[in-house]
């Protein structure tokens, strides 16, 4: 098992879902952001009524311990009152693709 995780995050739409990918990306909170154009259909229930929705799926990676920070920026970013953000941990991986998350993620050395 890994500390690293996938994240998967339903937004409004997908510039909603750019919006906050970048932002994580650039603080450093995720190594990476997936944005699936192809909108899901969505069925819930909210406030005791069955609703229905077309919504994207952003695919975020990060790590266990970047994820408290990363779970606060969506919540603050997302437009939705209780925004979907659901980790998974990722049992294994390419020794090459899970450096480069712990790199892409990790907290940039002064000068």
């Amino acid at each position: 098992m890994t500390d690293k995780l996938v994240v998967l995050v339903t937004c409004r739409s997908a510039k909603e879902a750019e919006r906050i990918a970048r932002s994580l990306v650039a603080a450093r909170l995720a190594a990476c952001g997936n944005i699936l154009r192809s909108p899901v259909r969505s069925i819930y229930r909210w406030k005791e009524k069955i609703e229905s929705a077309r919504e994207v799926l952003l695919v975020i990676k990060t790590s266990r311990r970047s994820f408290p920070a990363l779970q606060a920026a969506i919540n603050r970013q997302h437009s939705y009152e209780v925004p979907e953000i659901i980790a998974l941990p990722i049992a294994a991986g390419s020794q090459g693709y899970l450096s480069w998350l712990a790199e892409s993620i990790a907290p940039r050395k002064k000068r």
